[in-house]
């Protein structure tokens, strides 16, 4: 059985005097679907057709209406961001920066020490590989991969090194 309706009458008088004043086709659309289920008693299959849009619209038409009523309607939260986060950028930040001199140094620094750390600090058994490099991809660190070169190579030396090496073959 469904749940009974529930009219309010201060929206059903606000979408009245709305629906007196649009100025354009979404306001109007936006309280008639709020005053067709309530003064003509009409389901939403109804009011969908009748407004000409979807049955699934109309709950949404309804709702962007007592949105728009509320005063500060920019402060509802989004879908996006990091609804699952462990820790906040700034508890993140704290985290690795007992880490980020020696990384700054150059120095090699070994994932599963940290990895062993942050679980820890979670106070969790263990924490998944990409959940730390995630974390560490945030804060804009990478994995440093060594030039193909030395940086202190003489490029002559190593030419005069080529040209005069030894041919030796070693029988099978």
């Amino acid at each position: 059985m469904s749940k009974p309706r529930r009219i309010d009458p201060e929206l059903v008088a606000k979408a009245s005097a709305v629906v007196a004043q649009a100025v354009d086709a979404k306001q109007l659309r936006e309280a008639q679907a709020i005053l067709l289920p309530a003064l003509a008693h009409t389901t939403l299959e109804q009011t969908a057709a009748l407004l000409g849009v979807g049955r699934a619209s109309v709950p949404r038409l309804q709702q962007h209406f007592r949105e728009s009523l509320r005063p500060n309607t920019d402060t509802r939260p989004s879908w996006g961001g990091r609804r699952r986060a462990m820790m906040t950028p700034e508890e993140e930040t704290a985290f690795l920066a007992p880490w980020a001199e020696q990384a700054r140094d150059g120095d090699v620094l070994v994932v599963s020490p940290l990895r062993a750390a942050l679980a820890q600090k979670l106070g969790r058994e263990k924490v998944a590989a990409s959940v730390f490099y995630r974390l560490l991809a945030r804060h804009g660190w990478r994995k440093a991969v060594p030039d193909s070169r030395h940086p202190k190579t003489d490029p002559a030396a190593r030419a005069e090194w080529r040209k005069n090496l030894p041919k030796r073959w070693l029988p099978c």
